[in-house]
């Protein structure tokens, strides 16, 4: 997930190889577990995030600032036999599950059924004990040869700047804005909320019920959606992948996804459950976690607005934040890859929200990013100049910069804190956010090992993870509960933190060296982004966090030409407003007049194809 909480390149796959995170069980591999028995009722699941912590990506969905997004499991057809294939040489694995150009095109191939994908998806893949899925792409081919369609690159002048956009009077609207994810999803958009506000526009945030204090303190109308973000945020840490760690996990994680899909409806169009005020949405904001978000906006037939702290849009510059792939040539591709499994793991819950609940004929057919380009706008809540936009992303796809809300000015340090700051040299911050630690007595003690080795002060964020369970209080170590990070981050000399969109902002807007420690999910990706930069090391996945690891990236960080780096892109950002940006995105993207109305279902014959609805459109691939 992408946050901005109080609390979200390179890589290190072979030159040839795609690593899309899964779990155990859906490819030829590693498990006896069928596909069916992985799907559960229904097929496939969908959990929002889950990178391998050990690779990283050159995401991520949601999460979630968001818990960004993977597929849990997928409706396979016939149970796959695991054992023969398990006993295949290296050699032959590796010649078996390479991705040749005329399967990849039948991947995304909307003639193709899904059935056939599935099979053909299981073959080419092989299931790592990582929770990985990997394939081989040959080393001397073009991206045209997967079936991706040579990306038009656009000039300056193709592109409108957000700064000079003028804003034109819109009559108030009623805007509701759907979040799943952590706090750290959330806090942008509360920002965002509040600057529409400002405009004369009426807001409902809708996002989980532990955040209603939060979004009603702020000053927003808050409506609750399905999902806890806790067991999200539990799930990912654990699984790392798309998959879960064995069947008996399902149930629970597409009880979550089924909530919040059946609950976005109701945020739509229903009073305030508090006042009994009516509500009907002029026009919806989301980010991808939400899933269903294209679907309501198709049967309510209003505009729809998707802003990210992750990239999600196509493009040949990177991969996408939840796959691995060091070749080029890979990079557009990985989005396909991502946008197919995130589909067939969802697609019948959808399906069924379709039908049963927005009156819509199902989507059977799956086309992938390359084909039309979707008509929803994206957003992406991040600095140009950390990551600049993708010369290949068009005029729908903005940079808005990244989304504070100004929290320090009312926040009041306690005394300690304060006398604690003042009795010596700036510490280093050291936490993790609403990210539960598998180990936190373990953590807590390498940290403070760390800190003592290296003769330096630190404050440790006990979090939800429980870190700061001390055997004996050490001066140079105070605990913290809770702290805006606005506030906080201008007192330290340097932060090591979990990577999440909104925490690695918070650092570096305040000229932080920064080590980023990557759960999953687009944590990497930002670990990736901050190291190119020269402002922190590379990247401690989760699973790799040392002493000797962390006491070399606290080295790193003091180094005096790294904190030069941190104040300048520091200066670099002090100019940018991220929540204007956003909501002058949103005011240029909003249809002038009202589109046409759809055709009632019963005028329509057919079922509908990826031609009219394509997971492009459902996830913003432009």
């Amino acid at each position: 997930m992408a946050e901005h909480e109080n609390n979200r390149g390179s890589s290190s796959a072979s030159s040839a190889e795609v690593s899309v995170k899964c779990g155990r069980g859906v490819a030829t591999g590693e498990s006896s577990t069928s596909g069916r028995e992985l799907a559960g009722d229904g097929g496939a699941v969908l959990s929002n995030g889950g990178s391998n912590s050990s690779g990283t990506a050159g995401r991520n969905v949601a999460r979630v600032n968001t818990l960004p997004l993977e597929v849990l499991s997928s409706d396979i057809a016939e149970p796959l036999s695991s054992s023969p294939k398990m006993e295949r040489s290296k050699t032959e694995r590796h010649r078996g599950n390479t991705i040749l150009a005329e399967e990849a095109a039948q991947i995304f191939d909307d003639r193709i059924p899904v059935q056939q994908k599935l099979k053909l998806l299981n073959r080419i893949a092989t299931v790592k004990d990582d929770g990985t899925v990997e394939f081989e792409v040959p080393g001397d081919v073009e991206p045209q040869a997967f079936g991706v369609r040579s990306c038009t690159v656009y000039n300056e002048a193709d592109d409108e700047p957000l700064d000079s956009t003028e804003l034109q009077y819109i009559p108030p609207l009623q805007i509701v804005i759907l979040i799943v994810g952590t706090r750290g999803d959330v806090q942008p958009f509360v920002a965002i909320g509040k600057k529409l506000q400002d405009y004369g526009h009426r807001v409902r945030l809708a996002t989980h019920s532990n955040f209603k204090e939060f979004v009603l303190t702020a000053g927003l109308e808050f409506y609750p959606i399905g999902g806890d973000p806790k067991i999200l945020a539990e799930y990912m840490v654990k699984n790392k992948g798309f998959l879960p760690s064995g069947p008996s996990e399902i149930p629970i994680q597409r009880n979550q996804i089924k909530d919040i899909i059946y609950s976005l409806l109701p945020a739509c169009k229903e009073p305030d459950i508090d006042s009994g005020i009516p509500f009907k949405a002029d026009a919806i904001i989301a980010n991808p976690p939400v899933y269903g978000h294209t679907h309501v906006a198709e049967a309510l037939k209003v505009p729809l607005h998707v802003f990210f702290t992750m990239p999600w849009t196509p493009t040949s510059e990177f991969p996408h934040p939840l796959s691995r792939v060091k070749q080029s040539a890979g990079y557009r591709l990985s989005y396909q890859i991502v946008d197919s499994l995130i589909w067939l793991g969802i697609r019948d819950m959808v399906n069924d929200l379709r039908k049963k609940k927005l009156k819509l004929r199902p989507v059977t057919y799956l086309s992938g990013s390359q084909g039309s380009e979707s008509d929803v706008p994206y957003g992406y809540i991040w600095s140009p100049h950390l990551v600049p936009k993708p010369k290949d992303w068009g005029p729908k796809v903005d940079v808005v910069g990244f989304c504070f809300l100004d929290l320090a000015s009312n926040y009041e340090p306690p005394r300690v804190l304060m006398d604690w700051l003042k009795a010596g040299p700036k510490p280093i911050y050291i936490g993790f956010g609403s990210l539960p630690v598998q180990e936190p007595e373990k953590m807590t003690q390498i940290i403070v090992e760390a800190l003592e080795t290296t003769g330096q002060r630190g404050i440790i964020n006990k979090g939800w993870g429980g870190l700061g369970n001390l055997k004996e209080l050490k001066d140079f170590v105070y605990l913290l509960d809770n702290c805006p990070h606005d506030w906080l981050f201008l007192q330290c000399a340097a932060v090591v933190h979990h990577g999440g969109a909104g925490t690695t902002a918070a650092g570096l807007k305040a000229a932080c060296p920064t080590t980023i420690v990557p759960f999953f999910g687009d944590q990497p990706f930002w670990g990736d982004r901050v190291h190119a930069r020269g402002v922190g090391p590379a990247p401690i996945p989760i699973d790799e966090f040392s002493l000797t690891k962390l006491v070399d990236a606290i080295k790193f960080m003091l180094d005096p030409k790294v904190k030069e780096r941190a104040v300048g892109l520091s200066q670099s950002m002090q100019n940018e407003d991220g929540v204007s940006g956003a909501v002058k995105a949103f005011f240029k993207h909003l249809p002038h007049k009202k589109p046409r109305p759809e055709p009632e279902p019963d005028q329509v014959p057919a079922p509908v194809s990826s031609h009219f609805f394509s997971i492009s459109k459902c996830f913003g691939c432009a």
